[in-house]
């Protein structure tokens, strides 16, 4: 239990701060790369930290914990085809209509205005590809 406050402490700091030099930097020029610094350090001071409280320990391995994981599992492919898919079409959708009033304007940029679109659908095949290395 105080793994877990202290770890969350930790996180809320580590978001803090940066919005904190973030108002600094509006007041002094020059603070943007402090603040960057900080932000750096304090984001990879907690992933160590959460990898240290989280993976520093005894592993008990039982059947129940077997199945509660495999069920975290198929929520965690669910959730990353699904949010892969939302940001596609958010990104297909500004793209299209983009590359639509390109070719109002000049029908020779045809091609590459069907790059840009493929670029964005391929957000939702790369989602699709996580779930996979999740499920498999």
């Amino acid at each position: 239990m105080a793994a877990k406050v202290t770890l969350m402490a930790i996180l809320i700091f580590s978001m803090a701060i940066p919005f904190f030099g973030n108002y600094l930097e509006k007041r002094k020029k020059g603070m943007g790369k402090i603040s960057l610094a900080v932000n750096l350090l304090l984001f990879f001071g907690t992933v160590v930290v959460a990898d240290v409280m989280m993976f520093g320990g005894h592993v008990y391995a039982a059947e129940e914990t077997a199945q509660a994981v495999d069920g975290w599992r198929y929520l965690a492919a669910a959730i990353s085809t699904g949010a892969a898919c939302i940001g596609a079409g958010v990104a297909v959708a500004s793209a299209a209509s983009a590359a639509i009033g390109a070719l109002s304007e000049d029908s020779g940029i045809m091609g590459k205005a069907l790059i840009f679109v493929a670029l964005a659908e391929s957000i939702a095949l790369y989602g699709l590809l996580i779930s996979f290395s999740i499920l498999g």
